[in-house]
This record gives C-alpha cells, sequence and structure tokens, in this order.
C-alpha cells in the first residue's frame, strides 16, 4: 500500500489528537481520503484487503478519517493510480510494488524476488532492517510515501500442459509468472520441480537478478541490502521454520 506523503502525515496528527484529546477531535475536520486500487472487485482477496483497512481506519478513528476503496477500473484505469498518488488526485493506492518496474528497478526487490525471502522475512525486512527505508527513498523523488500491505507468498511456478523434469523443458514454453521472476524466460496435478531443475533455476535467477540489480544506483543499493539480511536471516529460518516444514511432508 502506498501513502500520499503530506496527506499521511496530517492523518496520522489527527489520529494522535483522537487518542490524547477527546474533546479536541470533536472541532477537527473529518478526515476523508479516496484509495484506489490495482485489482478488480472480483479479486476479492486483494481488494478485500484494502477494504478491510478502510474500515479499520473507519472504526479506530471514531469515523474521523474515512478512506473510500475504489477497485481498479472505477476511477481511473488500474496502473494509473501510482501517478493519481503521486500528483495528489488520489490519497493512496495500493498495488504490488512490482508493477511499477517502470519507475525504478528497485520496485521489485519490494515485492521479493525468485528465491528471495517469504512474507515474515520481507516483514522484517522492511522493520528491523533497511528495507522500509531503502523503499521510502526509491519512491521519495515521485511523493509517495510507501508502507507494506497484504503478504505475498510464494506463488505456484506455473500451470503447464506436461511435465517439468529438466530445465530443458522450459524451452519455447509461454507461462504467467509475476515480478522479476518474468525475466526468466523460457491437466491444475500438483507437482514438486526436481530439485536438479530448482537447482538450475535458482543459478539462472541470480544471474538475471544481478544484471537487474545494475540498471539503477537504488537496484543496486536495494539488492545489496536484501542479499545480506537474507544471508542474516537464513539460519534462523532453517531453524524456526524447516522442522515445521518437513513435519509438514512426513
Amino acid at each position: 500500500m502506498m501513502i500520499h506523503r503530506r496527506r499521511f502525515l496530517a492523518g496520522a496528527a489527527a489520529a494522535v489528537t483522537i487518542v490524547g484529546d477527546a474533546p479536541a477531535v470533536i472541532a477537527q475536520p473529518r478526515v476523508q481520503w479516496r484509495m484506489s486500487t490495482t485489482w478488480p472487485p472480483q479479486l476479492d482477496n486483494l481488494q478485500g484487503a484494502a477494504q478491510r483497512l478502510g474500515q479499520l481506519v473507519e472504526e479506530m478513528s471514531g469515523g474521523r478519517f474515512r478512506i473510500e476503496v475504489f477497485p481498479g477500473g472505477q476511477i481511473m484505469p488500474p496502473f494509473e493510480c501510482f501517478d493519481a498518488t503521486s500528483k495528489g488526485t488520489i490519497e493512496a493506492y495500493m498495488g504490488a510494488a512490482s508493477y511499477w518496474t517502470g519507475k525504478d528497478p528497485a520496485a521489485e526487490w519490494f515485492i521479493s524476488i525468485p528465491f528471495g525471502m517469504d512474507p515474515q522475512g520481507m516483514a522484517v525486512w522492511c522493520y528491523q532492517g533497511d528495507g522500509l527505508k531503502l523503499w521510502e527513498e526509491t519512491y521519495a523523488p515521485f511523493n509517495v510515501l510507501p508502507r507494506l500491505g497484504p503478504g505475498f507468498a510464494p506463488q505456484m511456478g506455473g500451470w503447464f500442459k506436461r511435465k517439468i523434469t529438466t530445465i530443458a523443458d522450459y524451452t519455447g514454453l509461454k507461462m504467467r509468472i509475476a515480478g522479476l521472476g518474468s525475466k526468466l524466460k523460457g491437466k491444475v496435478e500438483l507437482v514438486q520441480f526436481p530439485a536438479p531443475v530448482l537447482r538450475d533455476l535458482r543459478k539462472l535467477a541470480a544471474a538475471v537478478i544481478r544484471e537487474q540489480s545494475e540498471k539503477s544506483p537504488m537496484a543496486r543499493k536495494v539488492h545489496a541490502s536484501f542479499v545480506k539480511f537474507q544471508a542474516l536471516l537464513g539460519g534462523w529460518e532453517h531453524v524456526a521454520e524447516g522442522a515445521y516444514h518437513q513435519l509438514l511432508k512426513g
């Protein structure tokens, strides 16, 4: 979720007043925002997250702060919401960071990357590492203040008519894949990729990610922070999550 910087600060100040001085709140003008998302109303898990945010803000502020949430396409085309927020046409939007790589390639890392961190790791990088600071720095030229929204868990590797047994099976395939993984070109039964295929994909991904990280100074800076934090987190993830995932396989 992205929030317009100046309006966000004004809203935050109003929220503090609500908690600290109830009589003063009554005299304060009502805060009204418009948020457009990149998702259609039918995508109720993601669009629903935006709707729940609006409901929570209104409830917590006692109705003084209201965010009117619009699905993509209702008040503007879905992918125009970033620029609309940047210009102040609307106060906020919600969408995946990978949609804005045209602004700066560094945006890719803020929805994670192939073989990157899971939603828990991304949240820790943002709030205990440099992730959020770097995200704010990436979006600062556009007058947009980013904040974490819905977590995006690892997605399926693809839906294919034939099984993938070697890396060569990707030759000539067309497939849907989100984010930076889309740069790796190459009958709904659920099959895990063979270990050799995953190893080959990881090698290819590392090369493509390095190449992408050189496309802007900000991408280089974000990539360095991401890799360093992922290495720091790796040992703990193995201890904290490894046994759980082995149990699920059992």
